[in-house]
């Protein structure tokens, strides 16, 4: 029988990283996400089965801990929230750079600057955008519940050992403190080093064995020719992921006329109006982009013959809807909502929205935010 439990989803993350036999922690407390770093340091080395815990002594450091641990074919993690993470975004472009596998938890924060530390979404363009320097992306998964915030931990060490590619996870401090009903990962065993060498390649510095030479991790190259042919080759591989790994999920869209589209807690009060807006008798649905890198453009463009108009809502003053834009590509009418500070959507609003759109005076909704028609 499978061990279910009642926890915080800072906490979800990391049991599920001790249970999926992470090796090593790197990171520093910041609110709303410090509860990762506390809850890892409460488990005794019993518990951990040796695992690594350390608050570093900044961001800066923590991300570069994360690079060394990672170059010896660890299974390494850090966490954050949002101005840590721009602290990182150096490390990670250089991670990136050096295609190392890795796993870094962003718990957002309203902003900019350090704003508040109430839950916000707008980190969306740092994340799926690069957010450091260089031609680089990071699998970027959103989880919509604690137990999705314990799930993508095992899902996102499969997908960055596959790739050699660092994945974030990106959540909100909503999601970050709220409690919920968690069916825990199986405990399982740490990789050795022959067994990541065995299922993802021979690449780790792990010493140098007789049957081959050293292994050099470094994202340095002088030669502009090389380099330019290591940058292709890492676009091949973001083509690919964008072709095999996109996840999404579609909530009442058989017949939807309407469409919203969502991610982590601003999909889950989404959710909600479709509900209000169905037993109102309007024909809502939802896509919630569980990938933002890759973003599941396909998804909504198929939906396009039957839909009248598209709502997207976010907690930020309207990132992801530049790629709704790019899915819908003028076909129909987008509009969107957005509450920033730390303030949240409700499903209210949202309905009330819908309701405006179908009759055609979204202008006139007077719903608190940011509402604006972008593509007509």
């Amino acid at each position: 029988m499978s061990e279910k439990i009642l926890m915080k989803g800072n906490e979800a993350i990391a049991t599920a990283a001790v249970r999926c036999g992470c090796d090593g922690y790197f990171g520093y407390p910041i609110t709303p996400q410090s509860e990762i770093l506390e809850t890892l340091v409460e488990f005794n080395p019993e518990t951990t089965n040796g695992m690594v815990v350390l608050q570093a002594e900044s961001e800066t450091a923590a991300i570069n801990m994360l690079y060394g641990g990672a170059a010896c074919g660890k299974r390494v993690m850090t966490s954050s929230s949002s101005p840590g993470i721009s602290l990182m975004t150096e490390g990670i472009s250089y991670i990136a750079g050096a295609e190392l596998p890795c796993i870094i938890v962003n718990v957002m924060r309203g902003g900019p600057g350090l704003g508040t530390i109430q839950p916000g979404q707008a980190d969306y363009f740092q994340t799926v955008k690069g957010g450091g320097h260089g031609d680089y992306r990071v699998i970027a998964l959103a989880p919509a519940s604690v137990q999705e915030m314990n799930d993508f931990v095992e899902l996102g060490f499969e997908l960055a050992f596959k790739y050699r590619n660092p994945v974030m996870i990106i959540t909100d401090g909503v999601i970050g403190q709220m409690m919920e009903k968690v069916e825990l990962s199986p405990v399982r065993p740490r990789l050795s080093e022959a067994e990541i060498a065995q299922y993802y390649g021979d690449w780790a510095t792990t010493g140098k064995p007789p049957h081959r030479n050293r292994n050099v991790v470094t994202s340095l190259d002088l030669d502009p020719c090389k380099q330019e042919q290591f940058n292709i080759k890492l676009q091949t591989k973001y083509r690919t992921m964008e072709q095999t790994e996109t996840r999404y999920e579609a909530y009442m869209c058989h017949d939807a006329e309407y469409l919203l589209v969502a991610y982590g807690l601003s999909a889950r009060v989404c959710q909600k109006a479709v509900e209000l807006a169905r037993n109102a008798g309007l024909k809502v649905g939802l896509i919630r982009p569980i990938t933002l890198f890759p973003y599941p453009y396909e998804a909504i463009e198929r939906m396009l013959p039957q839909i009248k108009g598209i709502l997207a809502v976010e907690m930020s003053a309207g990132q992801m809807v530049e790629d709704v834009s790019i899915a819908v590509k003028g076909k129909a009418p987008i509009y969107f909502h957005g509450r920033t500070g730390g303030m949240l959507p409700s499903p209210e609003d949202v309905f009330k929205l819908v309701e405006h759109i179908a009759c055609g005076t979204f202008d006139q909704a007077g719903v608190a935010g940011i509402n604006k028609l972008l593509i007509r």
